[in-house]
């Protein structure tokens, strides 16, 4: 049996602290707030992410929760025209073994929390920020923000984009800045025209813009999502934006996404950001999961996924495990030579999607519209299937 400190109580670190209880090791979950919970909007979990999901124990409680999507549609933003649909019933969930859906972040965040809260081995304690770590041969010690220290036999960082155990780990500075802005808002689904109440998750792409929406909250609300590559160079978060000024950021965006922008209320925006992939994620006892390993752009809504994924292969090197080993860094070593090339591909893999996929003009578009409408389903889900079929 190992004590395995968590720095970070999102969805990542949640989901290490059950993987890891779950092989018979305890969990001390330090998080920054006096309040756990999750602030965000929509999310999108791939049939991989319920793969994670069903072996860390809550997948039921996710899908009691979410809203299981019947398809993907790319529209082109400007002239309103369909241009691709992926299915997401029948063949596609008999192919990957689970559905696609979404749900609002924190009715995720709390179907884990709630099962830490039952876990007799996992331990929450707010307002314990962790801002540097030290080790020898037999444990860490991880200091907080309030000078307090605590002992364990190992450290996962899981404190996110900015996380303090990767400055120390691995010194790479300040994340990547996109120069993408994104614009966020959830609607009350009764305020949404009938004929713009899909069960999909639908993409509407313009030259250097896009915009997504997808129910949330058991179809009671209407998620929005619409990105401005506007060359932003400065990171900001959360900032509160006026409708029109939001609707005026998208000019030649076509009727029905205008019309559903206009409902748009309480718009906040954020900056994005990423960092390059890094080979390595640990130091002695010291690994990194979700957005502190390998933080990506959302474009292929797989952020929360891959920390999913990432939670469950931790708790399986972990199977066993004695702390007092003094391998027991090579067994975070495996964690991280298990899991580097999935991430790696996905975080390029988003970048290029805002490039190539979602933001094109021009000449550049119509060839990405008339390469799309060619493919059938089944073309489509050979292109997904390295994502989400999972770990194989």
């Amino acid at each position: 049996m190992a004590n395995i400190i968590i720095a970070g109580a999102g969805i990542g670190g949640l989901a290490a602290a059950i993987s890891v209880a779950r092989q018979g090791h305890s969990a001390t979950v330090l998080e920054r707030s006096d309040v756990f919970g999750e602030v965000g909007a929509g999310i999108q979990l791939g049939p991989n992410a319920f793969h994670a999901l069903d072996r860390l124990g809550v997948g039921d409680a996710v899908r009691e929760r979410a809203v299981l999507i019947d398809e993907l549609r790319f529209m082109d933003g400007v002239s309103g025209r369909k241009i691709a649909v992926m299915p997401l019933t029948g063949a596609y969930r008999t192919r990957f073994g689970n559905p696609y859906a979404v749900v609002h972040r924190g009715e995720l965040y709390h179907a884990l929390l709630d099962a830490c809260r039952a876990h007799p081995r996992v331990t929450l304690l707010g307002g314990n920020y962790v801002v540097r770590y030290a080790q020898d041969a037999t444990g860490v010690t991880a200091v907080t923000c309030t000078g307090r220290e605590f002992h364990g036999h190992a450290l996962i960082g899981a404190d996110g984009i900015r996380s303090q155990v990767r400055c120390q780990l691995v010194g790479d500075g300040s994340p990547r800045v996109s120069g993408h802005t994104i614009y966020r808002s959830v609607v009350p689904m009764r305020l949404v025209p009938e004929e713009l109440r899909w069960n999909a998750v639908t993409l509407w792409a313009g030259p250097k813009w896009h915009f997504v929406h997808y129910p949330i909250s058991g179809g009671r609300c209407l998620n929005l999502a619409a990105t401005r590559d506007d060359a932003a160079t400065e990171a900001v978060a959360g900032v509160l934006v006026d409708t029109d000024d939001v609707v005026s950021e998208f000019p030649d965006v076509g009727d029905a996404a205008r019309r559903l922008l206009g409902l748009g209320q309480d718009w906040r925006a954020w900056v994005l950001c990423d960092r390059d992939p890094v080979a390595g994620w640990t130091d002695g006892r010291v690994a990194l999961l979700g957005d502190a390993a390998h933080p990506m752009l959302q474009y292929a809504a797989q952020g929360a996924c891959m920390a999913l994924e990432d939670a469950v292969l931790l708790g399986e090197v972990l199977d066993g495990a004695d702390g007092g080993d003094p391998g027991f860094g090579d067994r975070l070593e495996k964690y991280n030579a298990g899991r580097r090339d999935r991430t790696s591909r996905t975080q390029l893999v988003a970048r290029a999607m805002g490039k190539h996929l979602y933001h094109p003009a021009g000449e550049a578009a119509r060839a990405r519209n008339e390469l799309l409408s060619s493919l059938s389903a089944e073309d489509l889900y050979d292109k997904v299937d390295w994502l989400h079929a999972g770990v194989r």
